[in-house]
């Protein structure tokens, strides 16, 4: 399941697609101020004038290119370089502009994806190393309307809905592109095929309450699973290759979130976040078989349990302003707890921490170098079943450490080198010999995004 991963939290590209505010030049174009289109002459950036006669009637578009070159020269299962690419196009169209009908919103996407995984195919991680990972197809992902009352107190979005676009984010993390640090390997890995999240979402409902600029209430219910039942010798992604399935009759996965900003009128935003999930399906047992014996000695099915659940924390927090900037510019600092129940679950604990640059090169503003690592850890009852097999390995955990920097080589475009090292690759498993562990894997590559 390494190659389902969120992007994090779209977090490259919705910096980059982020529609622009009405009294900026480049929205009356109808270009985001990231666009590689906003520094062109309107001529080249627009030709026709389509973009700007859309914008006027409250509609905008966007095309963006991320692609990845990674190798690991050492460690994993194998070592060789590989290529994986994704072109996204989205629209977001203001229903009030366009129709009159104030409050209500539509967006979708849709993405191109393209190339090989070096998660699957050279590492066997559970994390992946590159969160654009996926089966290559050309796929519809989100489509939804939104519609806001109450001054924007109250928020209901409705359609085909990514979860990992709204819940358990880290801001600070956004700048990483190891898929952990946005939707975590423990709720990936826990949730069938990851969950509703890059690159297959999923029929849901999110409601969001936000009694004052503080505070954030957050719950979502989607269906449970964006394939259903596939098999083995396919991959999930190939089981929905169109994202047009729109699956309803799966058991329901219930999310939840309570969001409280602090220290707003200060230098020193902070954001604090405690959530949790609950997925009403059956979930195999770890170690029992449905008799209650050892799997590992008996070598029957599984006992199945009802439900699975996780819970989780996350602080994302300033600690540097630079002199004289009022916007993010700065130090910033995150970190992240996930658990989940040991008896159904291969992994019951995770945790990440972080420390983000962004701006510190002053004839460089817009650069961001982090540093982040992120660990996952295989429950006892995974382990118990490794031991209970004779197994001479046995799994119990997986290291990541990312370090990482953004370089705008003009705005809409950023080239950025990426270093990664992963300790036992899939928690410490054997290797083709079968006695000895999969040895840590260094990665090392870049990644290009473009936006238009």
């Amino acid at each position: 399941m390494a190659r389902y991963r969120v992007i994090a939290v779209c977090t490259i590209v919705a910096g980059f697609f982020t529609p622009a505010h009405a009294h900026d030049e480049t929205a009356y174009r109808g270009l985001s101020d990231n666009s590689i289109a906003s520094s062109p002459p309107p001529a080249l950036a627009d030709p026709g004038g389509v973009r700007r006669a859309l914008a006027a009637r409250g509609i905008q578009f966007a095309v963006g290119y991320i692609s990845d070159i990674l190798s690991n020269p050492s460690g994993g299962v194998t070592q060789s370089t590989h290529y994986a690419g994704l072109v996204e196009a989205s629209v977001d169209i203001d229903l009030e502009t366009l129709a009159g009908w104030r409050g209500l919103n539509f967006h979708a996407d849709a993405f191109q994806i393209h190339g090989t995984s070096i998660s699957a195919e050279n590492l066997g991680s559970i994390v992946s190393v590159s969160n654009i990972e996926a089966w290559p197809s050309t796929r519809l992902f989100e489509l939804w309307f939104e519609q806001s009352l109450f001054e924007d107190k109250l928020s209901v979005r409705f359609g085909q809905l990514a979860a990992d676009a709204e819940f358990l984010i880290a801001e600070s993390a956004g700048v990483f592109i190891a898929s952990t640090f946005g939707w975590t390997t423990l709720s990936s890995d826990n949730l069938p095929i990851g969950g509703p999240i890059y690159p297959i979402a999923t029929p849901g409902v999110r409601v969001a309450v936000s009694p004052n600029e503080d505070l954030k209430l957050m719950v979502g219910v989607w269906n449970g699973d964006p394939v259903g039942s596939c098999p083995d010798d396919l991959d999930p992604g190939q089981c929905n290759e169109s994202g047009l399935d729109f699956r309803l009759k799966d058991p329901p996965l219930l999310l939840a979130e309570a969001d409280y900003a602090y220290n707003r009128d200060g230098r020193m935003l902070g954001t604090f976040k405690l959530g949790g999930w609950r997925h009403f399906g059956k979930f195999d047992d770890q170690r029992f078989d449905l008799n209650g014996g050892l799997q590992g000695i008996t070598g029957l099915a599984p006992l199945r349990l009802d439900g699975n659940y996780g819970i989780y924390a996350v602080i994302d927090q300033m600690i540097y302003r630079l002199p004289g900037e009022s916007d993010a510019r700065g130090i910033s600092v995150f970190a992240r707890v996930v658990g989940s129940p040991s008896d159904r679950n291969q992994v019951d604990a995770y945790a990440d921490a972080g420390i983000v640059f962004t701006g510190l090169i002053p004839r460089r503003p817009n650069d961001v170098f982090g540093v982040g690592f992120a660990y996952t850890g295989i429950s006892d009852d995974a382990s118990g079943f490794d031991r209970d097999s004779g197994l001479s390995v046995i799994r119990d955990y997986e290291g990541i450490l990312e370090i990482t920097y953004t370089a705008e080589i003009r705005p809409g475009w950023i080239l950025q080198p990426d270093f990664q090292y992963v300790w036992n690759p899939g928690g410490n498993v054997p290797d083709d010999s079968g006695g000895r562990a999969v040895k840590d894997a260094i990665v090392v590559g870049a990644r290009s995004t473009i936006s238009f």
